[in-house]
């Protein structure tokens, strides 16, 4: 009898369960009907709004290194120069002269460039995958390392725009006043562009072009050497011998000055860490230096130090053994460049018992970085997975507090760094956007009240136009007037140049730095790119984010299927990321950056651009070369081939001979 009821009970427990699983899955099909956003067919095209990568800034910057002699620089959208602060980052718009009898010399990753006296140049363009310069007058050496299919150099000069084509050494001069310019090409491949025709320069080539509408084109053999091809070439070898290069990408501009003011040693926990020979007392991370407004990034620490770009835009700071330690994070091909790696101390409409001030430390391995500016969620994963060794969970959780639910302190999360005696460094509001040194205008605030104050990843201060310029003295030289008005010749197209800061703060109402990080819902375009190459942002098989949007019209930042992907799984390499090897002249590489056309708009097929920057107009469309110029094409480069000095014998090798004290073997003794 009781085993009967007690069979009863298991099959009516059994119904129940049934009847429960046939409820929910029909109400979870009512609900994937009723939203179909989230069942979009992956062939439609459609993503997440929160993964729109177009808000990205870019993942890379240009950094002046060296600079010897009087070096002006001009920040996009503004009139006035200043001289040029090492370790400033420079970005699309940005202005850079180099005087009489002064040199200077740029990062961008692994390529160098280098300027000669009466040099100036402006970055039309600088992205992940496009590096434009204006030479308007000078001479210009660029050692470019890695080349990829969708990468894109170009230098523009008054009457023709030389695009490098692959890895190697190229130099460009510009006449004083404009009307000729050469190419040199030592390693590598390129093409010209202008008046109305195109031509190749390869290795061992030196190319004149002189004239505008119709360009006069003459071929010769590389000339010998003079002191700035001298100092870019020993610059160049000092760079090939870099021990930091075993630690970090070649790509993470500012790892080249590493090895000249620091050693790398295994640290326990962390792995290979670089740690400054020599420090001030006192001296902590993001304390040397001050703090600048460069768009779309926002507030960008300069640090004082001449080794001190990658450690304060890459990677993390950890304090071990009562000394500070740069953990670099994960070699990865080209790491997402950020502004600072660090936490802000006090919030929005905090007070310190000081005054009002602004705080920060540095993020140490592990933590989270959440940018203070609007950025995908594709961001957030690209910009900490590789810098630091941190699980998806993590970002996730610290995202979706500080972004989705727009908390601007994270007051529940444990910072090792806060903790650290003088790791936090404070200072007033005035200090702060006036872009004045930290280290002479520390606020002492007690660390009792620092422990007490909130976190969070946003800074409430405005920027004003001192926040731009920086820390420069007005410059006492600055580029001629024909120079700075100068046009070039382009085959890409730049954007238009940024407003000054006034008129962006006129037309953000005074709030230029309250931005959103992420846009709100359906309001992007479909198909964004990833960020370098890296994968979407965690979501379902179609790629779109499995969370729906809260009230406030953001979305979750969910996990992946399939849990927690730990370490740095979520970013892949680029693809084709092997650099291509320079090979003899006669078997040049396969040119996959982009077909010709879309290389060069003004082809025959394509229109011409329409400029939208008012220094740059677009080369003139490529006419057919009639028979008689193909004749004059050919005999030119016959005539440079002919007068190629011969190549050098090969060494004599003297023949090995055996050690007298070895006895010589039965076999030879039987011949």
């Amino acid at each position: 009898m009781k085993t009967r009821k007690w069979w009863t009970w298991i099959l009516i427990a059994s119904l129940v369960f049934v009847l429960q699983v046939s409820i929910a899955a029909k109400a979870q099909d009512n609900g994937q009907n009723q939203n179909p956003d989230q069942n979009q067919n992956p062939d439609q095209g459609q993503q997440n709004p929160d993964e729109d990568q177009a808000q990205d800034p870019p993942g890379r910057v240009a950094r002046l290194d060296f600079s010897e002699g009087s070096i002006s620089f001009r920040p996009a959208g503004e009139d006035d120069w200043v001289s040029g602060v090492p370790n400033r980052p420079m970005v699309s718009g940005d202005d850079l002269w180099a005087d009489e009898d002064s040199r200077a010399e740029v990062h961008i990753g692994s390529t160098a460039i280098r300027m000669g006296a009466k040099t100036g140049i402006t970055f039309l363009t600088l992205d992940d995958h496009t590096t434009q310069i204006r030479l308007a007058q000078g001479s210009l050496i660029l050692r470019v390392r890695h080349v990829d299919d969708d990468d894109n150099y170009e230098v523009d000069t008054p009457n023709i725009a030389f695009s490098l084509l692959q890895p190697g050494e190229y130099r460009v001069d510009v006449s004083e006043d404009g009307s000729q310019s050469i190419v040199t090409v030592w390693h590598g491949r390129g093409r010209v562009t202008g008046g109305g025709d195109t031509y190749s320069v390869v290795a061992n080539q030196s190319a004149t072009f002189t004239g505008s509408d119709r360009l006069d084109y003459e071929l010769a053999q590389v000339p010998d050497r003079d002191d700035l091809d001298t100092w870019a070439f020993e610059r160049d070898d000092s760079e090939d011998q870099a021990d930091s290069a075993n630690y970090v990408s070649r790509e993470m501009t500012g790892y080249e000055d590493l090895d000249e003011y620091g050693d790398w040693s295994y640290v326990a926990g962390y792995g290979p860490c670089w740690r400054p020979r020599a420090v001030v007392a006192g001296w902590a991370p993001y304390r040397f230096g001050h703090w600048i407004y460069v768009g779309p990034w926002g507030w960008t620490w300069v640090e004082n130090e001449p080794w001190g770009f990658a450690p304060f835009h890459y990677g993390r700071w950890a304090f071990v053994n009562n000394g500070w330690f740069w953990v670099p994070g994960p070699v990865v091909v080209r790491p997402v460049w950020a502004p600072a790696m660090v936490a802000f101390v006090g919030g929005p409409g905090f007070r310190f018992s000081a005054g009002v001030g602004v705080g920060w430390f540095p993020l140490a391995p592990g933590e989270v970085f959440v940018p203070g500016y609007r950025v995908s969620r594709a961001y957030v994963n690209n910009v900490n997975v590789t810098n630091t060794t941190v699980t998806v969970t993590k970002i996730t959780n610290v995202y979706n507090t500080t972004v989705v639910n727009r908390n601007t302190t994270v007051g529940h999360i444990t910072y090792v760094n806060e903790r650290v005696s003088n790791g936090v460094t404070v200072v007033s509001h005035d200090v702060f956007v006036n872009a004045r040194p930290v280290a002479q205008n520390i606020m002492r605030v007690d660390q009792k009240e620092i422990a007490t104050a909130p976190v969070g990843h946003v800074v409430a201060a405005e920027p004003i136009r001192t926040s731009v310029m920086g820390s420069g003295r007005p410059a006492s030289v600055r580029p001629p007037a024909s120079v700075i008005s100068r046009q070039v010749v382009a085959v890409r197209t730049p954007a238009a140049p940024p407003r000054s800061i006034e008129q962006r703060q006129v037309q953000a109402g005074g709030n230029l730095n309250q931005q959103a990080l992420v846009r709100p819902v359906n309001a992007r375009p479909v198909n964004a790119r990833p960020l370098n190459g890296a994968q979407p942002a965690p979501g379902n098989a179609a790629g779109r984010a499995t969370s729906t949007p809260n009230q406030n019209g953001f979305r979750p930042f969910t996990q992946p299927n399939g849990g927690d992907n730990v370490g740095n799984n979520e970013v892949r390499q680029m693809p084709n990321t092997q650099p291509r090897v320079f090979k003899e002249q006669g078997t040049p590489q396969p040119e996959n950056l982009q077909s010709e056309e879309s290389q060069n708009p003004q082809s025959a097929n394509h229109p011409a651009a329409a400029a939208t920057h008012p220094l740059v107009r677009p080369a003139p469309p490529v006419q057919q070369r009639s028979p008689q110029q193909e004749q004059q094409q050919e005999q030119k480069f016959n005539q440079w081939h002919q007068q190629r000095p011969a190549s050098p014998p090969p060494e004599q090798r003297a023949p090995s001979r055996a050690p007298e004290s070895r006895p010589p073997s039965p076999t030879k003794q039987g011949r």
